[in-house]
């Protein structure tokens, strides 16, 4: 490996703790807080999806604000402040037991983790426009950063109380935060400049990759939202639920490695329709059965395709546009990734107190996501694409 390639890895790799605090943490952790917050706080589970769905608001709130805060910061500055934000929210969390608050707290936290994940995206894929470096490999290793956060969570969150472990992910965020800023020093820039004419972004012209991966976020968050309290009904022992997450986790950071050729060699939804059928069967598993077995192939499965989905959208972008409309093609995706969570989990969570319980909500994520696959293989590269 030669030095600027080592440079190369070495920067992707901190900025990938962006991924890991804005989703890892921040979001992912909360499937392994919600058992014991749901039985302390007497939650329903419309009460417990509606948390993530005020996240997933804020994630919104966060999107919609960037393409204005991109004009007057640099990424690099946008994506520091949503990490030290996202870790003093964190804290918050685990200070407060009135619903209010929390609702409050996880709309924040969405906002905060907009910036991060978002912006983090952006650098990532102009990183990956450096010499010799590989532009799906560099995605995939910053998406994968997700992973870490996962892992950690999992092993952080199940020995403490709710509120100490969300104080301790808090700690984790903002130690990352400090990791991520001295790593990606060579990332500062001016902030972007606006798109040339004729060179701007289009929703039309990607209206099946749109449409696709709105299914994509209505369906994968019901599973991480529900997951781990589903195993539980299930009677599947904590040690078990444990190695699921951290399992799932190491899917996450090997995905940057599984998906990057696919990612690379399709210019059109071809790739977003493979990993969300892939999703759709990580996701029916559990409901069919709760056998071990069952429990880590989806666990895997799952961990190993679904941050690879949001870095194919990324790659859709890059290969359709000129640099300079990146951020709005990111940004319009964005939205609708946060437009497919904020409906999501209520609705599962709506679902899932009627007859049939989880396995019923979560039945109806996986065929939301078998239905993103059909739309995102519609979507066709745009004539005349730049050549990158």
């Amino acid at each position: 490996m030669s030095d600027k390639a080592r440079d190369t890895f070495i920067t992707a790799a901190a900025l990938a703790l962006g991924a890991a605090i804005s989703l890892g943490l921040a979001r992912f952790s909360y499937a392994l807080l919600l058992p014991p917050m749901r039985a302390d706080l007497g939650w329903s589970y419309f009460t417990a999806g509606a948390m993530n769905t005020v996240n997933a608001a804020g994630y919104l709130v966060g999107a919609l604000l960037l393409p204005r805060a991109l004009a007057r910061f640099d990424a690099r500055t946008l994506l520091l402040a949503g990490g030290f934000g996202t870790a003093l929210v964190l804290a918050a969390h685990g200070l407060v037991r009135s619903d209010t608050w929390l609702y409050a707290l996880r709309g924040l936290a969405g906002v905060c983790s907009a910036a991060t994940f978002a912006t983090g995206g952006l650098l990532a894929a102009r990183l990956g426009q450096t010499p010799g470096a590989k532009p799906a490999l560099v995605l995939g290793l910053y998406y994968g950063g997700t992973g870490l956060g996962i892992i950690a969570s999992a092993l952080i969150v199940p020995p403490l109380s709710w509120p100490g472990a969300w104080v301790a992910l808090a700690v984790m965020a903002l130690l990352a935060n400090a990791v991520m800023a001295h790593g990606t020093r060579s990332l500062a820039a001016a902030p972007a400049a606006a798109p040339a004419r004729g060179e701007g972004f289009r929703a039309r012209d990607f209206a099946f990759g749109l449409l696709g991966y709105l299914m994509f976020g209505l369906g994968y968050i019901g599973y991480m939202t529900f997951i781990v309290t589903l195993l539980r009904e299930q009677g599947v022992g904590s040690a078990v639920i444990v190695a699921f997450y951290v399992l799932l986790g190491a899917g996450v950071i090997a995905s940057s490695w599984l998906w990057a050729p696919l990612l690379q060699r399709f210019r059109g939804g071809q790739p977003l329709a493979v990993l969300d059928a892939l999703l759709a069967v990580a996701t029916l598993l559990p409901v069919l059965s709760a056998h071990p077995v069952a429990v880590f192939a989806s666990g895997a499965l799952f961990g190993a395709v679904f941050l690879s989905v949001v870095a194919s959208t990324t790659v859709l972008v890059r290969h359709n546009l000129p640099p300079a409309a990146w951020p709005a093609g990111i940004a319009a995706f964005t939205i609708v990734f946060a437009g497919g969570q904020i409906v999501g989990p209520v609705l599962v969570g709506w679902v899932a107190d009627g007859p049939g319980g989880l396995v019923r909500g979560l039945a109806l994520s996986a065929g939301v996501l078998a239905l993103g696959a059909v739309l995102a293989s519609r979507q066709r590269a745009l004539p005349n694409a730049p050549a990158h």
